[in-house]
């Protein structure tokens, strides 16, 4: 019951906030979403912006989770990785409001959440990058996530996005994996995004 009441809340979390944004979204808000007492919220979450990053960091993991077992199911390391860069840059893509407000929360003085659903997200990347043959496994899964979170920036900045498949080749470049891996978003990559 606990576990199903805080994860309404996360998903009422992640509405909102893609609906409204983080200023117009208040934490009554989300209990009423969530259908829940107003004091679950403070019981689960210091704060909004703890709330906040719990939620994006669970549909994160979760994003990355159904990437990982999408069909057909896949033991290869360099797919496992594709697939992993492609649905963290595929839900900045699509989901703008909600990452660029997660990423500025993170560069708040509160800084990095480190809950569970960051933990969950944590180990599928880190398996991620195992997998791709990595020997030091933790170290290269933290530049992973450097990476990735540059990518999103990249691809979020207002004004001057970066687009897309060129940020997924320069990863993609970085890890030695084929376009073809993963969910490419064309048959080939953008002219000139590959050295060779």
């Amino acid at each position: 019951m606990r576990r199903r009441s805080r994860e309404r809340l996360l998903q009422a979390t992640v509405e909102l906030v893609s609906e409204r944004g983080y200023e117009a979204t208040t934490l009554a808000d989300i209990a009423d979403r969530a259908g829940s007492a107003r004091g679950l919220v403070s019981y689960y979450f210091p704060g909004k912006r703890q709330l906040l990053q719990s939620a994006v960091h669970r549909l994160m993991h979760r994003t990355l989770q159904e990437a990982l077992e999408r069909e057909p199911r896949t033991e290869d390391g360099d797919e496992l990785l594709a697939r992993a860069i492609d649905a963290i840059l595929g839900l900045a893509r699509d989901q703008q409001m909600l990452m660029r407000t997660h990423m500025a929360g993170i560069l708040q003085a509160e800084g990095f959440v480190q809950c569970p659903e960051q933990q969950r997200l944590a180990f599928l990347l880190r398996e991620a990058v195992s997998r791709h043959g990595s020997p030091e496994a933790e170290t290269d899964y933290r530049m992973l996530r450097a990476l990735l979170m540059g990518a999103v920036f990249a691809l979020l900045i207002p004004g001057a996005p970066m687009p897309f498949d060129v940020l997924r080749a320069e990863l993609f470049q970085r890890y030695d994996l084929d376009w073809t891996c993963g969910f490419p978003p064309g048959d080939e990559p953008p002219e000139g995004s590959f050295r060779t």
